[in-house]
């Protein structure tokens, strides 16, 4: 019989994996809040989706421009180090988010400027964080890693929305913030007690050097571009967060709690999916398996921008996060196992730059549309465009659709 639920042997076996996972996970869930908290902030001081986009879009360069110096930082120093420091950057970044929200007056330029530093020190962490994980435990239950790390994520996207949205109608923006700022600590104690993770001997010094020879090594290797690309088409046409503060409000005709549940449906679904990923390791060509996924989330989306009834919403967008989580878990197997140790903080790298910066450009693509047309229309447009996107992708990138784990091999016997 299959596998169904996922392999728990990382967490059982690899002390340093679960001090990994146990600080990301509170981290994770204060990030949420603030996830939450900067969109509401800015559509309450601006009634405007338009703003919601472009906050999300100042956020965009300091994290792509963190995600390459990280990587290229996490390939030739200690990633636990670099994680420990970026913490602590990250903490004081939401501690001014909170300053900021207990003026009076809080300042919009406060709030773009502060969220886009806090973006940045993300994008430093994120790749040595997720190059980490390959040297914590085995080859053998590094997909059941993977998939831990996406429970992580998804728990966060649940419970750290649903939680803000309350939060925010009993506390205030400023305890959200605050909230945030201490959860970062968990990851400052996690990293002081796992061991270091010294790079690979022989890496490149960290500079531009460094990140050209990291571009190039993509190039080379058409199934990991294939695996960015792809993923970029989901999260920019497929992606509508931008306009849940308006449709809470015009569609839906409620106030934060809806806010909190329109952000959490995807994880709930998406959590739902990565507990039951162990079907995932038997799935041989994992190419194919990725654009089944994204077409499943487009479409769901696209169905998502027709209901005007909240539960039906609510599940379209769980169903849009299984996939979702289907092909994050499948992808991020693609890169890991294609990829080389000394290259791999700088890939992870790319990968975090399109992970959370794909989502940005997909918030201002949504909020202009929906500005020069209707929410409805930005949605269902995208959900079909990313569906269009995916099967050209999948049909001009043959290394991509083609890729596929090679069958185990049964051991030899032993000699005679």
């Amino acid at each position: 019989m299959p596998r169904i639920l996922v392999d728990t042997a990382p967490l059982r076996e690899s002390r340093d994996f679960r001090l990994l996972f146990g600080g990301q996970l509170l981290s994770t869930l204060g990030s949420q809040l603030t996830a939450v908290a900067i969109p509401y902030q800015a559509f309450a001081e601006t009634h405007s989706s338009l703003q919601v986009g472009a906050i999300s879009l100042a956020q965009l360069v300091p994290l792509i421009v963190g995600s390459l110096v990280g990587g290229a930082l996490g390939d030739a120093y200690d990633r636990r180090a670099l994680m420990l420091v970026t913490s602590i950057g990250s903490a004081a970044a939401s501690g001014g988010l909170a300053l900021n929200a207990l003026g009076p007056h809080p300042s919009l330029v406060g709030l773009y400027l502060l969220s886009a530093l806090a973006a940045g020190l993300s994008g430093l962490a994120n790749p040595a964080r997720n190059a980490a994980v390959p040297s914590l435990v085995p080859a053998t239950h590094l997909i059941a890693a993977l998939a831990f790390m996406q429970i992580l994520m998804q728990l966060g996207t649940i419970v750290g929305p649903a939680c803000s949205g309350v939060l925010l109608s009993a506390t205030g923006l400023a305890a959200v913030y605050l909230i945030d700022a201490l959860s970062f600590l968990a990851v400052v104690a996690s990293c002081m007690l796992m061991a270091p993770i010294p790079p690979a001997p022989g890496v490149r010094r960290p500079g531009v050097g460094s990140m050209l020879e990291g571009f190039r090594y993509v190039r080379r290797r058409q199934q990991i571009g294939g695996a960015y690309l792809i993923d970029i088409n989901a999260m920019v046409f497929g992606m509508p967060r931008a306009l849940f503060p308006a449709l809470a409000v015009s569609v839906f005709h409620g106030g934060t709690s809806t806010l909190g549940l329109l952000y959490a449906a995807p994880g709930v679904g998406a959590l739902l999916g990565a507990v039951a990923t162990g079907w995932v390791s038997g799935l041989r060509r994992r190419g194919w398996g990725v654009t089944l996924a994204v077409g499943v989330w487009g479409l769901a989306i696209a169905a998502f921008g027709l209901v005007h009834v909240l539960w039906a919403a609510l599940i379209l967008l769980a169903v849009a996060g299984w996939a979702d989580v289907i092909s994050a878990v499948l992808r991020n197997t693609i890169i890991q196992t294609s990829v080389s140790d000394e290259f791999r903080s700088r890939l992870s790298s790319f990968q975090m730059a399109v992970v959370q910066g794909g989502p940005r450009l997909g918030d201002f693509e949504a909020g202009g549309v929906a500005s020069a047309f209707s929410p409805e229309i930005s949605i269902v447009s995208g959900g079909l465009a990313c569906v269009l996107g995916a099967a050209v992708l999948v049909a001009v990138l043959p290394g991509f659709r083609q890729h596929r784990t090679l069958p185990e091999r049964a051991p030899s016997p032993p000699p005679a």
